[in-house]
């Protein structure tokens, strides 16, 4: 089965493309492998971009303006794929997560809802193939987190690794972790990835990013900024938990530090600080759970400093990359959308189970993700029962994909 995965997350920075090839391993039907034909990244269309962070909180947004990000997001959405599976002559089903305009945690730590837009019915039109879409919204009904979705491919790929319990961490507008490989899996949101750094840059200079680190590194971390920071009652709550930009916003340092103090804080310092905060939360988020290495992917990794900090905070744990272990880094959250794609279309939870029977987002029972559009749409597709069997091991096959 043919699945092309869609995914763009809380920083915004463009839209992920995988395209790959399941299918099963005959020998061992519970191991599914996929071929890779197409890792890519698209860039979003920068009217819509600007229309979704003028949107996102503390923004005021009419339903109006959401209305028309809906259609746009999906438009957006429905270019990137009808680009790649042009060039290889197509796919049996889309996936997409679109884009989280809100996430509702309550103040203990359930969430009410979580909303994903983009419309899966603009993708379908544009490429005549079915998409499934709206992959948060089941396992909230069953009373979990909704996220994160990625330890499903963590534990299927990095579970199986003998001696090793691994740390799977991805660090982009929120950090997020999976512990794998040991007999009680452990997953949730940490805290802020990129998304105050990116906020303070864009506030004060109209830059997306500061990239490679360059103001950050000139400045020095405020001790007693970070101190206050890190009083965040979020960081007390135990795993499973979830967060985004609803909470963690472009006001939120200002909130917690008061308008004065920010002020008075240079911008490189201001930087070096919140890149600090984050290197500490997810450093404290891994300790004590008796990790052996973290592989770490995401697009937070690739600010130098955060990479040098955090590897200094997890000492003596390694921090390995993702794509040392044959897994795309930049492609991996993509990938995962294309597994809970093929997972969703053959009725097979997307969420994992822990020992008590509970999801590992706290739901009360692993659930099937996704809906369908148009709703009949594999109608006559899954002809071999053998992909409804449990899947147990995924492989991702070794041979060269289309990298842009």
């Amino acid at each position: 089965m043919r699945v092309l995965g869609l995914m763009s997350g809380t920083s915004l920075d463009g839209i992920d493309v995988v395209l790959a090839d399941f299918d099963r391993d005959p020998e061992d039907l519970a191991t599914l492998r996929a071929r890779l034909l197409h890792v890519g990244e698209e860039p979003w269309p920068e009217t819509t971009r600007r229309a979704l962070r003028a949107v996102l909180p503390p923004a005021p947004a009419d339903i109006a303006s959401w209305n028309r990000l809906h259609a746009q997001v999906g438009e957006a959405f429905a270019d990137a794929a009808a680009w790649v599976l042009a060039r290889h002559g197509g796919a049996d089903l889309i996936a997409t997560h679109g884009q989280t305009l809100h996430h509702d945690v309550r103040a203990d730590g359930t969430v009410a809802g979580t909303l994903q837009i983009g419309d899966a019915s603009r993708i379908a039109a544009a490429t005549s193939t079915p998409v499934l879409h709206d992959l948060r919204a089941a396992d909230v009904a069953a009373g979990g987190q909704g996220a994160p979705l990625v330890p499903i491919l963590d534990q299927l790929l990095l579970g199986g690794d003998a001696g090793e319990a691994t740390a799977v961490l991805n660090i982009g507008g929120i950090s997020n972790l999976a512990l794998v490989g040991t007999e009680q899996l452990i997953a949730g949101d940490l805290g802020p990835g990129n998304a105050l750094l990116d906020a303070a840059v864009h506030a004060a200079t109209g830059q997306d990013a500061d990239h490679d680190a360059a103001l950050a590194r000139t400045g020095t971390v405020d001790a007693a900024a970070l101190a206050t920071l890190l009083s965040e009652p979020f960081y007390a709550r135990p795993l499973p938990r979830s967060t985004g930009r609803e909470h963690f916003d472009s006001g939120y340092v200002q909130r917690m530090l008061g308008a004065e103090a920010l002020a008075a804080l240079p911008l490189p310092d201001l930087l070096a600080t919140l890149v600090e905060l984050t290197a500490v939360t997810i450093a404290d988020g891994i300790a004590g759970l008796g990790a052996t290495r973290v592989v770490v992917s995401g697009g937070g990794i690739r600010n130098p400093l955060l990479r040098e900090r955090l590897a200094a905070r997890l000492a003596p744990l390694p921090l390995l990359d993702a794509d040392d272990l044959g897994i795309p880094a930049d492609g991996k959250e993509a990938l995962l959308i294309a597994l809970l794609g093929y997972l969703g279309a053959h009725g097979l939870p997307g969420t994992l189970e822990r020992a008590d029977g509970t999801a590992h987002t706290g739901a009360r029972t692993p659930v099937v993700l996704g809906s369908l559009t148009p709703p009949h749409a594999l109608r006559g597709l899954l002809r071999e029962p053998v992909d409804t069997h449990t899947v147990e091991h995924f492989e991702i096959v070794t041979t060269p994909w289309e990298e842009d």
